[in-house]
């Protein structure tokens, strides 16, 4: 904590608190830096995110192809630890291989790694920039597969009050609102919540269903209130955010609950040194309960109570960019400083539906780092760009304990603390022969250090368990891209991107045996035992295509990406070696079709594609493809009153998500038709 709170206050004492314009309130970050020209870099803007039939973020990110949950149903019936994101077919588990941030707080659980979606407003948002490829390290580790920003509403997209309401089928129903109030010229006060619930649908398809299943009911809320005013010559935002999500998975005895709570305080310069000093700090519980069903689908038998896990991260990040005379050359630095704390206490080994035994295991994680970003302008059409980032990475305090519940421990075991360095960069190049073509080209390297989820908890997903290893080393990400930039004109604007990444040590869980029977580091395993293990290395290659085009009142949104991936594998994992990462399908792609009158109204339709998939390591459980199609219009009523009709997945096409074990088949989310009233003044 002295660290993280030393280097906010270094990027608070640099001199461009001597600026002496007048403080503009914009309740955003920084300009976007010149170097992304050479990048891969998609913006979702308000209107966009409007657009998708659901709603929701992890499925508004899908209109970026490549983008994927670790399973291909959204937080509605999904278990949160198989939410998190990635793209470029790198793969993954629990753990998301792609950094998502929120006005640049690190959005990943600071146990698991992965991320809760339903604690995230869209209305609230102002944009989304994601930008495909590692190595950003101005933002910290962790950006493997690419980085996800998701900006707050600001100035520039000011709204003084809004409010939705909409009904679905199922009984769902969801609710959202927020104010914005400029009580002075120069500060801004941003205010939103929101409320989702439904009866949810039975995740088993038909065919395999029996008497115990039932629907997966959900339930979420939450809310954010943020402040921006003058400091000094500065702009301070300061913001606290809250959310809790609740649900089951489809059967007794598998109901799951999050809780977060994140703060955090921003300070900008805006003048000719232009800086940002950022400190956040997150609380996190999690509790989750699993049973175990027999072949009828007639009974479920409780197997795991993880009643409780508790998680805290915070850091700082600071960012300083010097005035250079001209507008030719860019030049950032800064550094940031990360640490999660957690453990996971867990009861099992149910007798007469009570548990006897209990074992707790969890550890601290560290890393900081300093970078170096450079942006030049070689000529009008010419620009080079390049960073530099050296890390520092500790695993400490690793402990996993456990005994009979009541006695005395049978099991202590405290793993040794580990350290290491890290050092990582990335350069590109965009060259523009002519004002409508430009040609880009990159390299990167990046790395993920491994979550306290993967080093220390074992799960269990009916009779299939899957053991920690806290001896995994940190993931290491090697990647090329090459890509054009086409605009002939304001309304057209089309992208194409071929890339290949090399990910070593990646972290898998890899299938060790068939039980019933006894596994070394995994205990007593009935069905499937798998472990994480560290792999050789994930190869992925392939070609994102994106387009958007604006004629008139109709707009289209077009996004492609094939991806070949291979895991390369060898010792215990020999026999992945040649097959392609769980759940990484090889073509994907999204369309959106809008419609948006002068005088009000819109509607648009929206098409998404996921190709086959493989639910296991060793490739033998297959996931058909899937194509869906929803809708979304919005009729004027009156004056700031609008009617909305909203409708998921039209022809209920089956998109299957997971496959246990045993076979049994789950399904993504059937149709939905949602109405509603939607309110917003300008």
């Amino acid at each position: 904590m002295r660290k993280s709170i030393a280097l906010l206050l270094a990027a608070t004492s640099v001199p461009a608190l001597a600026q002496e314009q007048q403080i503009v309130v914009t309740a955003a970050g920084l300009k976007d830096p010149l170097g992304d020209v050479a990048y891969n870099v998609v913006t979702i803007d308000q209107e966009a995110l409007a657009r998708e039939p659901s709603g929701r973020l992890e499925n508004i990110l899908g209109q970026v192809a490549g983008f994927q949950l670790f399973r291909a149903s959204d937080a509605r019936s999904g278990h949160p630890t198989g939410q998190g994101a990635t793209l470029r077919g790198l793969g993954g588990n629990a753990s998301s291989r792609a950094l998502l941030v929120l006005d640049g707080v690190p959005q990943s659980d600071p146990f698991g790694g992965w991320i809760s979606w339903p604690g995230f407003d869209t209305q609230a948002l102002g944009r989304i920039r994601v930008t495909r490829g590692g190595g950003s390290g101005v933002y910290g580790p962790g950006a493997l597969a690419g980085t996800i920003e998701l900006e707050s509403r600001s100035v520039e997209n000011f709204q003084p009050a809004r409010a939705n309401l909409a009904y679905g089928n199922r009984d769902a129903s969801e609710f959202s609102a927020g104010i914005m109030l400029p009580p002075t010229e120069n500060s801004l006060i941003d205010i939103s919540g929101h409320y989702g619930r439904g009866d949810g649908f039975v995740p088993v398809i038909a065919s395999q269903r029996g008497p115990i299943d039932e629907p997966a009911a959900y339930k979420s809320y939450g809310g954010t209130v943020r402040y921006s005013a003058p400091i000094g010559n500065a702009e301070i935002q300061l913001a606290g955010r809250f959310f809790e999500d609740e649900r089951n998975r489809g059967f007794p005895m598998s109901d799951n609950r999050t809780r977060g709570f994140d703060t955090s305080v921003r300070l900008l310069g805006r003048g000719s040194w232009q800086w940002e000093g950022l400190f956040y700090y997150q609380d996190r519980n999690f509790r989750s309960s699993f049973a175990s069903v027999d072949d009828a689908r007639t009974t479920a038998t409780q197997v795991l109570d993880q009643f409780s896990v508790p998680a805290r991260g915070f850091g700082a990040r600071f960012e300083i960019r010097p005035p250079i005379p001209g507008d030719a050359v860019e030049l950032r630095l800064g550094g940031d400083y990360r640490e999660t704390v957690g453990r996971t206490r867990e009861r099992f080994f149910f007798v007469a539906g009570a548990p006897t035994r209990e074992r707790e295991a969890g550890g601290t994680t560290r890393t900081t780092g300093a970078f170096a970003d450079a942006t030049v302008r070689a000529a009008d059409a010419l620009t080079f760009t390049g960073s530099a980032r050296l890390d520092r990475w500790w695993i400490d305090n690793g402990f996993f304990r456990q005994g009979d519940l009541g006695g005395p421990l049978n099991d202590e075991t405290l793993y040794p603390d580990r350290d290491g360095w890290r050092f990582t960069g990335r350069a590109g190049l965009a060259w523009r022969p002519d004002n409508p073509l430009t040609i880009r080209a990159a390299g990167y390297t990046g790395w993920r250090l491994p979550t306290l989820n993967e080093l220390y908890r074992a799960f269990r997903v009916g009779d299939d368990v899957t053991g920690a290893n806290a001896a995994l080393r940190p993931e290491d990400l090697q990647g090329i891209e090459a890509g054009i930039d086409y605009t002939p004109a304001s309304f057209l604007r089309l992208s194409g991107t071929l890339f290949y990444n090399r990910l070593d040590d990646a972290i898998a869980n890899v299938t060790v045996g068939q039980g019933p029977g006894f596994f070394p580091g995994i205990g007593f395993v009935p069905g499937v035992a798998s472990q994480r293990q560290n792999l050789d290395g994930i190869a992925a290659a392939g070609i994102e295509l994106d387009a958007q085009a604006q004629f008139a009142q109709w707009s289209l949104r077009l996004s492609y990406a094939f991806t070949d991936a291979e895991v390369d594998a060898s010792g215990l994992a020999a026999a992945l070696n040649g097959l392609r990462p769980a759940q990484v399908a090889r073509h994907n792609g999204s369309a959106t079709l809008s419609y948006m009158r002068a005088m009000g109204g819109e509607a648009a339709v929206t098409v998404r594609y996921i190709g086959a998939r493989f639910e296991d390591d060793l490739n033998q459980q297959r996931l058909d493809d899937a194509l869906t199609v929803g809708a979304r219009a919005l009729v004027p009523i009156y004056g700031p009153f609008q009617a909305e009709l909203r409708v998921e997945n039209i022809f209920d096409a089956r998109v299957e998500a997971a496959i246990s074990g045993a076979g049994l088949v789950e399904r993504g989310a059937p149709r939905s038709v949602w109405a509603g009233l939607r309110f917003a003044f300008f």
